[in-house]
């Protein structure tokens, strides 16, 4: 947090460096504006605010606001009262403060005398909703951002229907690759399923801010989806790209528009949203035997209800609506037997069913442990594991060097080229990074091992491997509302008892 106190005001030396003329022509030295921290003082005089909006200048992200907004008082002291200019002042104050400068008969007005035009209702309400949507932007970009629960992977943790905040200050946030977008939405315009909602004329790097800490084993997290980087855009991020390749072959998903769409690349931060809990920090080892977590060789427990799938059998009859009610159970099926029936609950509510005296037996059904699921990362048959017997798998950490050979590359390639960009082949049974021969490759970058709470249905990183640090996105805190979507508005769809609460 020291960092960003001292770096913020030396970052706004930069624009203000531009208003030299415009400080002389306000009866200050121009040489002040290159002077940090003294420089947003004398601005502060210039535009004639209350020297304690200081304060706001230090504090991270709200200081970014201010000072847009005192450009704009500035251009204002020298008559500058259209929208298009106060827009120049905002966004490219290095060419417009000094054009205006330019101006021969430019003069400072004092903001306390100055008679400033009246604006009429279109004005009104445009600097309105400018300032709104800058607000807005700022907040959630840097602070808090509101999220919708769409899947039941961290259930019953989490439930479909939960609006809750995620803290973007928690773990420092990101600056957004592609800054220039449409407000509020994420990677797609709302009046279509394919028309991007930015563009990508300009990129900026992978840079985070300071936070409050570090990712938390156990942290419920928001991450951009690692493996939406390319996805088609008839399937989205429904259905793995990847996937989609391993069934059916690379050239047939690229070229079959009519089934497949366009195969498409994303940025990292227009990636698709994902919420699971932090299992495993860089540098643990998880493994996972007969669905129980072990991470560095100890059983993990986690704070939420985890799930798994159950089979029960019933002496022909069915479960009573008013024990699922009572149970909270809202992922059922019935098999192809009419004494059959698969339920997502947690062991406690698995040991309350097999007490109903319609109930024979209840038991988990788990992948046997000879089983490959071809699904399940590192999708190579050197890997033979599935979802309930996994690893164990070293977690990749910043600056940790892993000696590789044409075995072991399979858990690691990924991250060589797709997360930290080298190119990467294997000629002849020898792997090449960027051209050199190597047997070993040092890791750039933390990663992050990720699994939903609703553990037999989650797509987590049993299915598509590391989280790297730069998809990080924030941490969920609280749930303000609960909604249950199978419900109508009279009829309990307001879940009280799930709203108003904390992320655990």
């Amino acid at each position: 947090m020291l960092e960003l106190i001292i770096a913020l005001p030396l970052l706004f030396t930069l624009p203000t460096i531009f208003a030299w003329q415009l400080f002389a022509r306000a009866n200050q030295k121009g040489f002040y504006t290159l002077i940090p921290f003294f420089n947003l003082y004398i601005f502060l005089k210039i535009v004639k605010k209350p020297l304690w909006w200081y304060i706001f200048l230090i504090i991270p992200f709200i200081n970014v606001f201010v000072y847009m907004l005192m450009l704009v008082e500035l251009v204002k002291c020298f008559g500058k009262f259209k929208l298009w200019e106060h827009f120049l002042a905002v966004v490219i104050p290095f060419v417009y403060l000094p054009l205006l400068s330019t101006q021969e008969n430019l003069k400072y007005t004092d903001p306390d005398v100055a008679d400033r035009p009246k604006k009429g209702p279109v004005r009104e309400w445009a600097d309105a909703i400018i300032f709104a949507v800058v607000a807005a932007t700022i907040i959630r970009t840097f602070l808090v951002e509101a999220y919708t629960i769409p899947t039941s992977s961290m259930e019953k943790t989490l439930l479909v229907g939960d609006f809750l905040f995620v803290s973007k200050i928690s773990y420092g946030p990101k600056i957004p690759n592609t800054p220039i977008a449409f407000p509020f939405v994420h990677h797609t315009l709302p009046w279509s399923q394919t028309t991007k909602s930015y563009v990508e004329w300009i990129k900026l790097p992978y840079y985070r801010f300071a936070g409050l800490g570090q990712v938390q084993r156990n942290d419920a997290v928001v991450f951009n989806y690692p493996a939406g980087d390319t996805v088609s855009d008839r399937f989205q991020s429904n259905v793995s790209y990847y996937s989609l390749v391993r069934e059916y072959g690379r050239e047939r998903v690229w070229n079959d528009h009519r089934n497949f769409g366009n195969i498409i690349a994303r940025p990292v931060d227009k990636r698709e949203n994902y919420i699971k809990r932090c299992v495993a920090l860089p540098g643990d080892t998880v493994f996972i035997q007969a669905t129980d977590l072990y991470i560095n060789g100890k059983r993990s427990e986690v704070p939420g209800i985890v799930q798994f799938k159950f089979l029960v059998r019933t002496d022909g009859t069915s479960i009573n609506q008013r024990v699922l009610d009572k149970y909270n159970i809202t992922e059922a099926k019935r098999t192809n037997m009419p004494n059959e029936f698969v339920f997502w609950i947690s062991q406690d509510v698995a040991d309350e069913l097999a007490k109903l005296p319609n109930v024979s037996t209840v038991e988990k059904i788990i992948e046997p442990a000879d089983t490959w699921n071809s699904e399940v990362f590192p999708n190579s048959e050197d890997y033979p594991w599935n979802i309930d017997f996994f690893g164990p798998l070293w977690i990749p950490k910043a600056g940790a060097t892993v000696a590789l050979n044409t075995k072991n590359l399979p858990l690691y390639e990924r991250i060589i080229h797709a997360y930290e960009g080298n190119d990467l082949q294997v000629r002849d049974g020898k792997i090449f990074i960027n051209g050199i021969e190597s047997d070993s490759y040092t890791f750039k970058m933390d990663y992050y091992w990720m699994m939903g709470d609703n553990r037999h249905n989650s797509a987590d990183s049993r299915i598509w491997g590391f989280v790297p640090m730069d998809h990080i996105v924030g941490k969920a805190v609280f749930v303000w509302l609960s909604l249950d979507p199978n419900k109508s508005l009279f009829d309990g769809k307001i879940r009280f008892s799930k709203s108003l609460r904390v992320v655990h």
